[in-house]
Parts: C-alpha cells; sequence; structure tokens
C-alpha cells in the first residue's frame, strides 16, 4: 500500500487498475484492427474496424469497472424512490435506454432532454432518491451541475464516466469507470456509447435480480401491453 501511494495511487485497486491499462495500451500498438478507420477502407474491413473497436471499449470497461463500486450503485438504485438521470448529446442515449429498462420493471426513472428542466428537476430530489450523470469525459458542465444541486439535497449521486481523474468525481458519491477509449469520430461516441451501455446493462441486472420474483411479473405486463402493437 506505501508503494502504491508512492506512485501517486490511492491503494492496490488502483494499481491493478493503472497496470490493466498499460498492458492494453501496448497490445493496441500490435492490433492492426483497433487503428483508425481509413478513408478508403471497404465496408467489409469498417465492419471489421467497428466490431473490434465495440468489443475492445466492453473488455477494458470489465477491467476497469470495480465490482464493489458496482454492488454500492445497484444497492442504492435498488433502495431508492427515484431514479433522475442526467446527459447530453450522445450521453443522452444511453440515458434514455437506461429509462426504458428501469421503467419496464416499475422502477420510476425521470430523464429529461432539456438541461433547463434537468436543473429544476434535481432541485426536488431528497435523500430517499439517486441521480447518475453520466459523461464520457467527466467536464461535462451540465451533467456536474445537475449531480452537484443532487448532491447538496442528500442524493445518492452516481457517475458514469472514463477512468481518470476529472471533475464529475468531485460530486458523485459512486464513481462507476469506463474505458477511456474514442478517436478523432468522438462525436458520434461509437466506442464509448458501447461501455456506457454495458455499465447501464449490469445495473439493470444487478437490480432485477435483487427483486426476481416483482420483475418477473412486471415483465410479463410490460409484454403483454405491447403484444397487440405487433403484426
Amino acid at each position: 500500500i506505501r508503494f502504491c501511494k508512492t506512485l501517486g495511487l490511492k491503494g492496490y485497486q488502483d494499481l491493478k487498475i493503472a497496470v490493466s491499462i498499460c498492458t492494453m495500451e501496448d497490445r493496441k500498438k500490435d492490433r492492426i484492427l483497433h487503428e483508425r478507420i481509413n478513408v478508403d477502407d471497404p465496408p467489409e474491413v469498417i465492419l471489421d474496424k467497428m466490431s473490434a473497436d465495440s468489443i475492445q471499449a466492453i473488455e477494458e470497461t470489465k477491467e476497469v469497472l470495480d465490482s464493489v463500486s458496482l454492488q454500492k450503485a445497484i444497492e442504492a438504485i435498488h433502495r431508492a424512490e427515484n431514479i433522475h438521470i442526467s446527459s447530453v448529446g450522445a450521453s443522452s442515449i444511453v440515458g434514455l435506454d437506461a429509462q426504458y429498462k428501469f421503467s419496464r420493471i416499475n422502477i420510476p426513472v425521470f430523464m429529461y432532454f432539456d438541461h433547463h428542466i434537468q436543473i429544476t428537476s434535481a432541485v426536488h430530489l431528497t435523500e430517499r432518491d439517486v441521480a447518475i450523470g453520466i459523461s464520457h469525459s467527466g467536464r461535462t458542465k451540465e451533467v456536474i451541475d445537475v449531480l452537484k444541486i443532487a448532491k447538496d439535497r442528500e442524493a445518492t449521486t452516481i457517475a458514469i464516466t472514463q477512468y481518470g481523474n476529472s471533475p464529475i468525481q468531485e460530486v458523485s458519491d459512486i464513481v462507476l469507470y469506463t474505458a477511456s477509449v474514442e478517436n478523432n469520430f468522438r462525436s458520434g461516441a461509437m466506442a464509448s456509447r458501447m461501455a456506457q451501455l454495458l455499465v447501464i446493462d449490469s445495473l439493470f441486472i444487478g437490480v432485477a435480480c435483487k427483486r426476481y420474483d416483482d420483475v418477473i411479473e412486471y415483465l410479463e405486463i410490460t409484454r403483454e401491453a405491447l403484444r397487440d402493437k405487433k403484426y
């Protein structure tokens, strides 16, 4: 532990994560499929590279996502009266996916695309609620502002962000790290979206396991309600 602190790390867990990331970075240099897409690449090569990037994002997120933090987040959501999700841009698609999943098992989830509504909604949170902020960079001002308000209201705050130091950690009770990914097409949030969805799915399944009997009933009810909407 003293050795870890000498390196500027908090402890042994941080050392394991740092070593894992360094190892992956070394491997990337020899893996052609993980290089940036060339403008002359044919469709089948683009598909290969995109698939490899998504797989890489998932594998690396599995390495940096702390299981203890994941368990704390699952417990917090399981106990919460309401879940409020804050995200902007491409991360809003991930937030919408979370809203859809948790709503299907009768957990009240509020996710607004308008930042002003996110702010006004956060003002009414209590210690019985959970606020989830999704920001790959960890520096999205709108998301940080919402989590700060939620934290001031004593709600449990959870951040889903890439591994490394960032301002969002200062307003988060629980931080769920994803892999540090993306390239020139960062605005499309391609690989990072896959990493964030992995975290959302893990949270959803974790909470569903805790509410198994009720969840089975809720899923059947929603499935039945949607059955008549299909041809």
